[in-house]
């Protein structure tokens, strides 16, 4: 009985708990966003143009790498294990270019984050890209916010039924674009379309286009803001990485309060009484793709998409009052102007991106200084250990090596394995001819790591210490490029 009693006073003390913090949980409000013209949303229009034509065509333009080597600019090999990036190939031994990578576009995000915000998620996220793709196609299909918002309470009509069925079907080829289009950065595009149109393509390729189409018809199509509100991660860190520097899209409240229609304001002011800017229309928030009221202050919610700027820009204009109510500011001017004290240019060279800006630089020309002085080809030498000389028959000591050569290119290259340091010594490959004062002839396959045995003998009446360095030096006959490898020379 006083477990159920005291079960009971736990559920009503939850609940009112919950009923002086809110609910726990909020089913969603369908948002939708009003079309706005405007700066930014001509800068959203152009980077979407520009992603959409980078993301659907890149893979089928072409780059010349020679016979037998694949001919797409970019391309993720996987069977083969590499990935092309123009006159760049990466290969599997090279992992830590992609760590590279991944830390440059870490801190490059962290300096935009300082900067202005959440710029990435306003303007470059493919979650916000695809959504505001999917918003044209809604208003070209349906209308702008007021026709949708009255067809949504109308009962189906063969219009509605029409015009759902329009939308839901480019929404549907789009997302299938879109998964098509990354399964070719995984193979010749060209021949991949034709393989899939003629059902020949691998079923890992119908596969993955199945799982990208529903994935991108589903996050852009009806998740939207719900991804950035409850599944990105990304608004819950940077938040932490920001300052009181960085610019943000605000609400001028120094300006804008008290708030009052246009009609009252005019009078307001004719008595001398204190007049906002704002007239309280609501159009700052009618374009906002995740349905923020900017003039409440900053918000998880708010992408800094600068939509609600230019809407509000143009409310200003028309009734003839500054632009800029709504803007691009920083919290220490905010605070600055509810003292009453002027606001200051922003402060873009702080320690913050300052420190940024330096890592992105060290690490983009490690990374680049690397690329740039990498060799074509390896070697790796190991000593014998056991024994680690032999003294032979006539006298003569033998050491024996294995010797790895390394040939990441796709095709068969030919070598000359040569020794350096030990002028009395003589270089031969087990079980091959003996080679000329040049060097040993080797012939690696394509894309393999080659090991050979190799020795090293002296004549009987060379006189060495017990340990002399060596060098063993492979050579491309073709281009001359060399790679040497250090070792030692054991005598008794």
């Amino acid at each position: 009985m006083n477990a159920i009693s005291g079960s009971g006073l736990k559920k009503a003390d939850a609940a009112s708990a919950a009923s002086e913090d809110g609910p726990l949980y909020e089913s969603r409000k369908q948002i939708y966003p009003q079309s706005v013209s405007g700066t930014f949303r001509n800068i959203k229009w152009v980077l979407l143009g520009v992603g959409m034509l980078v993301y659907y065509f890149l893979p089928f333009v072409r780059w010349d790498r020679g016979p037998d080597q694949p001919s797409q600019a970019v391309l993720v090999d996987l069977s083969n294990g590499r990935f092309y990036f123009f006159g760049i190939e990466i290969w599997p031994q090279e992992v830590y270019y992609f760590t590279g990578l991944l830390i440059l576009a870490s801190f490059t995000l962290f300096l935009m984050n300082a900067v202005a915000g959440r710029i990435w998620c306003g303007y470059l996220c493919p979650q916000t890209v695809w959504t505001d793709l999917y918003l044209l196609i809604e208003r070209w299909t349906q209308g702008d916010r007021r026709e949708r918002m009255l067809k949504a309470k109308q009962p189906w009509s063969l219009e509605t039924v029409t015009e759902a069925i329009l939308k839901h079907s480019l929404w549907l080829m789009i997302a299938w674009w879109t998964g098509g289009a990354w399964v070719l950065y995984f193979a010749d595009a060209p021949t991949l379309v034709k393989q899939l149109v003629t059902f020949q393509a691998p079923a890992q390729a119908y596969i993955w286009i199945l799982i990208l189409t529903s994935t991108t018809y589903l996050l852009a199509g009806f998740a939207r803001e719900q991804v950035c509100l409850y599944m990105c991660p990304w608004p819950r860190i940077q938040a932490a990485l920001t300052d009181e520097y960085a610019l943000n899209v605000s609400y001028r409240v120094d300006r804008g309060e008290p708030r009052a229609s246009v009609k009252k304001a005019k009078l307001l002011r004719e008595e001398g009484k204190p007049a906002g800017d704002c007239v309280d229309c609501g159009q700052c928030t009618a374009v906002c793709p995740t349905g923020v009221d900017i003039r409440e202050g900053l918000s998880m919610g708010c992408i800094q998409c600068g939509l609600c700027i230019d809407a509000c820009d143009n409310v200003m204009r028309k009734i003839g009052r500054p632009i800029g109510l709504i803007g691009y500011d920083t919290d220490d001017n905010i605070a600055r102007r509810a003292e009453g004290l002027p606001a200051l240019k922003p402060k873009l060279a702080r320690p913050r991106t300052i420190v940024y800006v330096a890592l992105i630089v060290a690490v983009a020309s490690a990374m680049a200084f690397s690329l740039a002085t990498r060799r074509s080809l390896g070697c790796d030498v190991m000593h014998d250990r056991n024994p680690i000389f032999v003294t032979l028959s006539d006298g003569s000591i033998r050491n024996v090596y294995t010797v790895r050569v390394l040939n990441p290119k796709g095709y068969e290259r030919q070598f000359k394995l040569s020794l350096d340091g030990l002028p009395q010594g003589k270089l031969a490959v087990m079980g091959e001819a003996p080679g000329d004062a040049g060097g040993v002839p080797v012939v690696a396959p394509p894309d393999q790591t080659l090991e050979l045995r190799v020795t090293v003998t002296t004549p009987p009446d060379a006189q060495l210490p017990q340990s002399t360095p060596i060098q063993m030096v492979l050579t491309d006959v073709k281009t001359g490029e060399t790679v040497k490898k250090a070792d030692y020379f054991k005598a008794p």
